[in-house]
């Protein structure tokens, strides 16, 4: 994978956990912390923008900080972990029934996070193989 592919990934990951000021109308909808006040808290909401912040603030020098990149690689599948138990153990469509922009936010977030644990974790990967090769 070309060095602007990744780059161009880092950014779009972090435009995925900006969206959250879309999904939670800039923390006004109540239906998202409501349905898991612990993880989507406006707090918790917050914070995973400022991943996204940091996640497109390393764009163009990942490869000089890979450790960082597997930190996020553990945090996407931390949350990634968290919506799996989340989607079985509750009813997304009772969250559409709420509110639609809440049931799209839990049908989506998980499923993004671990597709970008997955490239986290590629890159990872390639820079350690990389480091390796030099």
């Amino acid at each position: 994978m070309k060095s602007k592919i990744i780059t161009q990934g880092f950014i779009i990951s972090g435009l995925m956990n900006i969206s959250v000021l879309v999904f939670s109308r800039f923390f006004t909808n109540q239906t998202i912390p409501e349905v898991d006040p612990v993880v989507m808290s406006n707090f918790g909401l917050l914070m995973i923008t400022i991943w996204g912040l940091a996640y497109i603030a390393i764009a163009k020098n990942y490869d000089k900080v890979k450790w960082l990149v597997g930190v996020f690689a553990i945090e996407k599948l931390i949350y990634g972990c968290v919506w799996l138990k989340w989607i079985l153990n509750n009813n997304v469509s009772e969250v559409y029934e709420k509110d639609f922009m809440a049931g799209m936010f839990y049908s989506i977030y998980g499923v993004n996070d671990l597709i970008f644990f997955a490239f986290f974790l590629f890159v990872f990967i390639k820079l350690n193989k990389n480091q390796h090769e030099t």
